[in-house]
């Protein structure tokens, strides 16, 4: 991602730095996963600027009525006339139009020189990427609110890291969960009702010129089915019962990643195209969202463990792909502020035998350095073999990249 990150912790104090730059400035659109804390976020915001801010809810009924775009921002522009005044848009992408609407409020102020910041939420990454790109250009700055991590919950709900590790691996981070009874079926309900539902249905379906919803509710289903596991795109035409074309196929695999649901990681290769034409290997962006999460705990292994690893490095910004030359594969190769990694995962006992893909792909690509996550106890061979390695834990709730 080249976006900003924001996170539960520091979001705030970010939003209150711009807030104090001089007026008025960029859009600042704020995209990600539903209930992750977007609309929370701009609620304290408001309440830290108290008459100095005015929140609005884009998806309140009120806002169906006619005029009522026009005398938010009359409203806004008449206190921004007495001192700086922010306007905060919650949910901004489910009006017809948005972009275009704020492209001509906002180029209004710019021209006026009102003093008036402006923040906007979505849920959908595509909703604030595509529409504010091609009529927002130059306009706006894009930040980002992903999943929470392991440190977060731990921060924000006085959790141990064993705990909120677990908690990630069996229930991933969305922290409405916690609000709820603990029953896995109440669990379940809540992620389907709230997240899921929504996210499709509401998002996707009705944002996007989506022909057949069917084929994307399918897609979805079998993308999750398959955490961290490279599919041909072929294969997954096969699995659906209302199969389309492999264009459509691809299409919607993007439209679900902009969604923050899965990820299509692309295969690493020097050559664009090579990487291109590669099968994409599927990333289930939330453990949440995976249909046995009510089953795993602190022992799950296998795909369910590298797959909470590979989208704790998606969700934090980095640029994540894959490797495979037969009989060598690397599980993720990482890209960006935590530095440059071809990184093997193991859940359960490790042998050198197991380290040969990213020792062989770091010997060919000598920028990148090779990481073993694996259990505490097997950490051990990693060392004897000269490579990086981390506890499961340690990677998905410290910053392990920063210390050597």
């Amino acid at each position: 991602m080249d976006s900003v990150l924001l996170d539960p912790q520091h979001g705030l104090a970010l939003l209150l730095e711009r807030v104090r730059e001089p007026a008025p400035g960029r859009i600042q659109l704020i995209a990600g996963p539903r209930q992750v804390g977007k609309t929370h976020l701009l609620l304290r915001l408001a309440d830290s600027l108290g008459q100095a801010a005015t929140y609005v809810a884009c998806d309140a009924p009120e806002a169906t009525l006619s005029g009522w775009w026009e005398q938010t921002w009359a409203r806004a522009e008449d206190l921004a006339a007495r001192r700086p005044h922010t306007l905060l848009l919650d949910e901004i992408h489910l009006l017809p139009r948005w972009s275009a609407l704020l492209k001509a409020q906002w180029d209004r102020i710019r021209r006026r020189k009102v003093s008036l910041h402006v923040i906007a939420t979505g849920s959908s990454a595509l909703h604030l990427g595509r529409g504010s790109r091609e009529t927002l250009a130059g306009r706006f700055e894009r930040l980002v609110f992903p999943h929470w991590s392991a440190a977060s919950l731990a921060a924000t709900f006085g959790l141990s890291r064993h705990d909120a590790v677990a908690h990630v691996l069996r229930w991933g981070t969305y922290p409405g969960v916690f609000s709820i009874d603990p029953a896995p079926e109440r669990r379940t309900a809540y992620l389907r009702d709230a997240i899921i539902e929504p996210a499709i249905g509401r998002d996707l379906l009705a944002g996007n010129d989506v022909r057949r919803p069917g084929l994307l509710r399918q897609l979805f289903a079998a993308s999750v089915a398959a955490p961290a596991q490279v599919v041909a795109l072929k294969k997954l035409q096969g699995q659906l019962q209302d199969p389309g074309a492999l264009e459509t196929i691809a299409h919607y695999l993007h439209l679900l990643e902009d969604a923050f649901l899965v990820a299509g990681l692309e295969k690493y290769s020097a050559r664009t195209l090579r990487q291109r034409a590669a099968p994409p290997k599927l990333v289930v962006l939330s453990q949440a969202l995976l249909p046995s999460s009510s089953e795993i705990d602190t022992s799950a292994t296998g795909r369910q463990v590298e797959n909470a690893c590979l989208a704790h490095a998606w969700n934090a910004g980095q640029r994540v792909t894959w490797w495979r030359e037969e009989p060598l594969e690397v599980d993720g190769v990482i890209e960006g502020s935590w530095g440059m990694w071809a990184v093997e995962v193991k859940s359960g006992a490790v042998t050198t035998r197991d380290l040969a893909g990213v020792l062989e792909f770091t010997r060919r690509h000598p920028r990148f350095r090779p990481l073993l996550i694996c259990p505490d106890e097997s950490r051990e061979i990693g060392a004897r073999a000269g490579v990086r390695s981390v506890s499961i834990a340690d990677f998905l709730s410290t910053a392990w990249y920063a210390s050597e």
